[in-house]
């Protein structure tokens, strides 16, 4: 018996034992050229993600002084995202102005990112701020602001939507499309289509 006869005999072995080789030489290959292993960024044992139930959130600012509190029946950080998802959250922009009460308000779902920069605040958003007497002495009617879907800077006290805003303070009424507004002066600026009325002040 030839070896060409031995072989065509244990074809179907002899064709395993080759791939086997193949495939061993190459792995073998593979890892004598391939890039050296990737190095953990993060020392110790992977963050998982957790679910908090009746959490309070304070956002400080650079001056490490407490800015926005959010409170929300549920919040969320997932498994390889440092950001925040909130349901039902409840909020307080503070005014940063001596005698003038806060902006408290409410959404139906809420997103913080990572280094707590910004504040997306989803679906309708309703809020309000108390009367009170101003630096002039003269008393300022409770306010009311009425939109959805609002981005807020909560380091800036800014806030900015593109949907429609209404507003309403005593007797006086605006609305437009679009809205930025700055807390820390009371500044706002409706983009499109406002209106408004305003009745003179009584004496």
């Amino acid at each position: 018996m030839t070896w060409r006869s031995w072989l065509r005999d244990r074809r179907l072995p002899v064709a395993i034992v080759l791939v086997a080789l193949a495939a061993g030489a190459s792995q073998l290959l593979l890892l004598w050229l391939g890039p050296a292993p990737r190095t953990r960024d993060i020392v110790g044992p992977p963050r998982s993600g957790y679910t908090l139930t009746n959490a309070r959130v304070i956002e400080y600012g650079i001056d490490g002084k407490p800015g926005v509190h959010l409170q929300a029946p549920r919040v969320e950080r997932r498994e390889g995202d440092d950001s925040l998802y909130l349901n039902s959250p409840t909020f307080q922009m503070p005014s940063n102005q001596p005698g003038v009460p806060d902006w408290k308000g409410e959404s139906l779902y809420g997103w913080v990112n990572k280094p707590g920069t910004v504040l997306k605040l989803q679906g309708p958003v309703n809020m309000h701020r108390s009367e009170f007497t101003d630096a002039h002495g003269l008393a300022q009617a409770e306010a009311f602001l009425h939109t959805s879907d609002v981005t807020a800077w909560p380091q800036q006290n800014r806030l900015e939507t593109a949907e429609r805003v209404q507003m309403a303070q005593g007797d006086r009424r605006m609305g437009g499309v679009g809205m930025r507004a700055n807390l820390n002066d009371n500044h706002l600026e409706l983009l499109d289509d406002s209106h408004g009325s305003f009745p003179p002040r009584k004496r």
